[in-house]
């Protein structure tokens, strides 16, 4: 037993109450990296950001595009976590892809009372790229606190 009445609902709680993701990434000798970024979701089987291509999170991403991905709330006190966690391949997005996330990271940026981003701001020479996650695995953690598989999208 999770101890979690409906995990999948939980999930997609966490996903849309919250700004940032925590995005893990690995260089080419494996060295991790971790970065927040803010980000948008596409029936949960996508997640999108802006992120300048040189960041490092970014590098790491054009040698090896498995990432780790955990979105939490961080204000919450010992023993009270939720979190969701999704295993994902990951990528920088060109052409439709981008255009497409790009629409879907407007409507939350709007949502959560941001200017959403133009084509303009993340085509060269602009200083951000469209980047998108797509999640092999989902997981949340159930109230003993270990990771249970769901499927949020």
């Amino acid at each position: 037993m999770s101890g979690i009445e409906n995990p999948v609902e939980m999930g997609r709680a966490i996903v849309d109450g919250h700004w940032y993701m925590t995005l893990a990434t690995a260089d080419a000798s494996g060295k991790p990296w971790a970065s927040p970024v803010w980000f948008a979701h596409d029936g949960y089987r996508e997640f999108f950001w802006a992120s300048k291509p040189e960041a490092r999170h970014s590098v790491n991403l054009a040698v090896r595009p498995q990432v780790g991905i955990v979105v939490f709330d961080s204000t919450v006190g010992s023993g009270g976590a939720q979190a969701v966690y999704l295993d994902a391949e990951a990528s920088e997005l060109h052409g439709a892809d981008r255009d497409r996330a790009l629409a879907v990271y407007g409507r939350r940026s709007v949502e959560f009372g941001e200017q959403g981003f133009t084509l303009a701001d993340v085509t060269a020479p602009a200083a951000h790229r469209m980047f998108r996650a797509v999640p092999t695995e989902q997981f949340v953690l159930d109230t003993t606190d270990r990771r249970i598989p769901v499927a949020l999208g």
